[in-house]
Formats: structure tokens, sequence, C-alpha cells
């Protein structure tokens, strides 16, 4: 499957901040303690875990930003499936700079395989319906872009990067202005046209309100599957679209989207994602 990646600066930045916070000032000491530079050296990179993987541009930015003299033959790319003991590449060059390298690369691709894991899962969950799993702004700082394309290798949706580029108004967005109309017409007045309006709300009388102050997506917390199925049938040919968060674990998932909505959002996929095993070991 094809996977969109962050823009390559984007990754050539985060790469060189990872490898500053492990290399410090005198670099990769036992390396250059114990092996010279002259060695060459094979390596497998192996999952020891079932899973789906992830984080490819950046585990190679890292061993180009080490030594350009290392070569990467890939068996695999972002978005496919691992099994256990699949080889996802063959890295070969000079040994030192390949275990300079090792661990920032298995770092970036166990956290982000992870994520693409976790997320996988959800999408399985909610198979054969119309509900879409998408990601939520709770990322690790500095690492949203990388987190994100994660999320896609998974099959996950987008929902909004970030502040700028979406107007999403949140129940203490509506607390402060007093209540969701006075929300809703504020964000209209400065929106264009062409900017959809989404707003949180967490009680189902609230839901009226929002569709006659004319907010085109409608964010669901914490509602009961009775409230959730009651919400997609009051929206119904209105065309506004109903996202359920909140609540959703993958015992629940299936159930939620059962309800009839059209988006789920899942903080967990990011913030809760155990890291994929994965390994280096040297080829003889």
């Amino acid at each position: 499957m094809s996977v969109t990646r962050p823009a390559a600066a984007v990754i050539r930045e985060r790469v060189a901040l990872a490898l500053a916070e492990d290399l410090g000032g005198r670099g990769d000491v036992t390396s250059q303690a114990t092996i010279s530079p002259a060695i060459q050296a094979r390596f497998e990179l192996r999952a020891r875990r079932p899973g789906v993987l992830a984080g490819r541009a950046a585990a190679e930015e890292t061993l180009n930003q080490v030594d350009r003299r290392i070569e990467a033959e890939w068996r695999l790319d972002d978005g496919q499936p691992l099994v256990d003991g699949d080889c996802i590449a063959v890295l070969s060059g000079p040994a030192a700079s390949i275990l300079t390298a090792e661990r920032t690369a298995l770092n970036f691709l166990g956290r982000l395989s992870g994520i693409a894991t976790l997320t996988r899962a959800y999408v399985d969950a909610v198979d054969g319906t119309a509900a879409r799993i998408a990601h939520t702004r709770k990322t690790t700082p500095g690492l949203r872009a990388l987190e994100l394309a994660a999320v896609a290798a998974g099959g996950g949706a987008s929902h909004r990067f970030g502040l700028d580029d979406a107007v999403l108004i949140k129940d203490n967005h509506v607390a402060v202005c007093g209540g969701v109309a006075e929300a809703v017409r504020r964000a209209r007045t400065v929106a264009g046209h062409m900017t959809r309006i989404a707003v949180e709300i967490d009680r189902l009388d609230q839901l009226g309100e929002a569709l006659d102050a004319g907010a085109e997506s409608i964010l669901l917390d914490n509602f009961a599957l009775a409230e959730l199925r009651a919400a997609v049938g009051q929206a119904a040919g209105t065309g506004a679209t109903l996202e359920a968060s909140g609540g959703v674990d993958l015992e629940t998932v299936r159930a939620i989207a059962e309800t009839g909505v059209d988006v789920i959002s899942v903080g967990a996929i990011t913030h809760s994602a155990p890291n994929l095993d994965l390994g280096l070991d040297a080829l003889a």
C-alpha cells in the first residue's frame, strides 16, 4: 500500500535531534573503542512480534545522517503487515556506524510501528461498518507528523493536524461563550464559507442547538450507546458529520461503530500504543 510520509525536512530535523540526544558531544564511545572503522558487516532488521510497519523514512534518514556509506536493502514498506521473524531490511557497511545508528533507528521504527499496529487493530475491529477510525492531537511533542503518518500506515483517517487547520469548538470554548449556538455563531463570523465548523457536545439535548446553529461536524463526547443511536437518528438528512469520542477501546469500538456514527476518534492509538519489538542482529 502507498502511505503518505511527512516532509523530508521534518524527518531530517527530528532525526538530527534524536541523534544529538543519543550521541552527545563525544559520539558512540563504545563502538569507537572496540571496532575498527575499516570493519565491514551485515545485519538483519527483524520483527520480533506481529504488527504493521511504520517509520521506514525516519530509519533511513538516521542511517544516512550517521554514515551515508550504510546501505539498506528494504524488504518491507510502511503499512505492510509483519509476522514474528520477518526480515524488514538488511543493512551493510561500516560496522561501527551501523551500531551507532542502531538504537535511534529502532526507536523510530518501534514507536511508529506500534502506533500503526494499534491503529490497524481498531480499523479491523470496525470492519464492515461505515465508521472511520481517526487520530487526535494527543501525540508526542515534536513527533506529531511522524506519528500521524504511522496512523495512516495503520489505515486510520485524518483528523485536524493542529490548532491552525480546523475550527473545533470544545466544551471549554462553549462554556466561555455561554452556549453551543453562541460559540458556533462567533466562529462563523470569523471563518469563511469554505471552512467547516465542528463543535463538541456532551449532552444529547445540545445536538439540536448545534444543528440549528449550522455546525457541519458534531463531536459526541462520552455518549452512551443509546444516546449515540438517538443522535444518529436526529441528525439524519442534515449532512452533519457525527464523531464519537471518549470511552473508546478495543472492547467498545465495534458497538460504537454500529450506532451509525461517521467517525470514531481514538487518542489511545497515539498516546498509549506500545512499541513494536524489532531487533537488529549481525549476520555471520
